[in-house]
């Protein structure tokens, strides 16, 4: 299966991101958890390099604790300020505040010693569907930014200003134009940052088979009560069928449904807290 998606609203942000990265202060990049080296956007990348950046890794409650704490000693060990929150968690609060005050704290220091009062202005940027709006509402204390449980969902810039001397400029997510490694895009098309419509479900299902094959059979084997899985991916699709009861009499098997259901479980952790991007190997969580 190849996977590309990068309709024209995403070429106007990235141009609109690149016109406003002169009048912010720094960014925060968010990454979904259980995806995190696939949510990294290599245009993002060269857009932010001249700004301090705190990634955080949205929806931490999706993977296990250790998980997260593992990607977040990846970060520090580079250099970098990595945080792994809840965005519907709005005791994250105080923590991403204090986190964006250190990641300023030389301009900061500058202006206070000029006796300016300066105010904090942020550029939140991530790939569609991370919950880069949700994030900013649950700063705010309320709903300021549209929010949606799919990509796309916010087109235009909106700017939102927060009692503690922070400014926040909601982005649309961007994907790559293009993706070099299809591994990547799978695993958005699993955590649904890829538009449904330009998927072929079916193949994502097998994809997402294969995945728990490798990874994790025994916790996929439990949710549809198969005793192993079968090297055919369609075949461990049609196990599933039979189990879940998704026929179509004579017709044989509903793929379709069947698919949709394996999807849909692993997106609402049916099958446990499944994280999709290992740090790399040299990470070490003590760091």
């Amino acid at each position: 299966m190849h996977i590309q998606w990068y309709p024209g609203h995403m070429t106007k942000a990235m141009r609109m991101m690149q016109d406003n990265m002169r009048v912010v202060d720094c960014v925060i990049y968010v990454l979904d958890s259980r995806a995190v080296s696939s949510c990294l956007n290599p245009q993002f990348d060269k857009m932010i390099a001249a700004k301090p950046v705190l990634y955080v890794l949205n929806k931490s409650d999706l993977v296990e604790p250790s998980r997260a704490k593992d990607w977040c000693a990846y970060f520090a060990s580079r250099g970098k300020c990595a945080l792994a929150v809840s965005s519907v968690d709005g005791k994250q609060r105080t923590r991403i505040l204090e986190a964006l005050r250190r990641i300023n704290r030389d301009k900061l220091q500058a202006y206070a010693a000029k006796g300016v009062n300066k105010q904090i202005r942020c550029m939140v940027v991530g790939v569609p569907n991370t919950g880069k709006s949700t994030l900013i509402n649950s700063l705010c204390g309320s709903k300021r930014a549209i929010t949606g449980n799919r990509p796309g969902v916010t087109r235009g810039k909106q700017w939102v200003s927060l009692e503690q001397g922070v400014e926040l400029l909601d982005t649309p997510g961007s994907l790559p134009p293009a993706f070099e490694d299809q591994r990547r895009a799978t695993h958005l098309a699993f955590i649904g940052s890829i538009r449904e419509e330009v998927l072929a479900l079916d193949e994502l299902a097998l994809e997402l088979i294969a995945f728990f094959r490798d990874r994790e059979p025994q916790r996929f084997c439990e949710r549809y009560k198969l005793d192993a899985m079968d090297d055919d991916g369609v075949r461990v699709m049609e196990a599933v069928a039979q189990s879940r009861g998704f026929l179509l009499g004579k017709r044989g098997y509903d793929y379709d449904r069947t698919a949709r259901a394996i999807i849909d479980d692993f997106r609402k952790q049916r099958m446990g807290k499944i994280m999709l991007d290992d740090p790399p190997e040299d990470c070490d969580a003590q760091t």
